[in-house]
């Protein structure tokens, strides 16, 4: 897979990305969803780079079952950013953004799960 010029893989650093923009946004939601809602979300992001990083440095055998756990998450936070929306908790240019960030992960993310399902992919992230 592909390295940023800061030698980090892409999905790495658009998931990061979105952690920086996403979490104060977050942190000022209402009382009755920051603590639910938003702290779910926070975690779920949190969870979402540490599991892209451990991906990163996995045994190539233990990649695909990593990548796909991480793949269920990025669902779960896809559904949770609908619910800030829904609930009419986040403005429509901010739902937006962050539906086409978790959109651009899933694809790096999708291809990174592809890359290590053909059988001439090497053992490098």
């Amino acid at each position: 897979m592909k390295q940023t010029t800061s030698g980090e893989l892409p999905v790495i650093q658009h998931t990061y990305d979105l952690i920086l923009w996403f979490v104060p946004i977050l942190n000022r939601l209402p009382r009755d969803h920051k603590f639910l809602l938003g702290d779910r979300i926070v975690a779920g992001l949190y969870d979402l780079l540490e599991g892209l990083i451990a991906a990163r440095y996995a045994p190539r055998g233990e990649k695909p079952a990593l990548l796909a756990g991480l793949n269920r998450r990025l669902d779960v936070l896809r559904y949770q950013n609908r619910l800030l929306h829904d609930f009419a908790l986040t403005k429509l240019d901010r739902y937006e953004h962050a539906a086409r960030a978790l959109q651009a992960i899933g694809g790096e993310l999708g291809a990174w799960l592809k890359l290590r399902d053909t059988p001439s992919a090497s053992g490098k992230p």
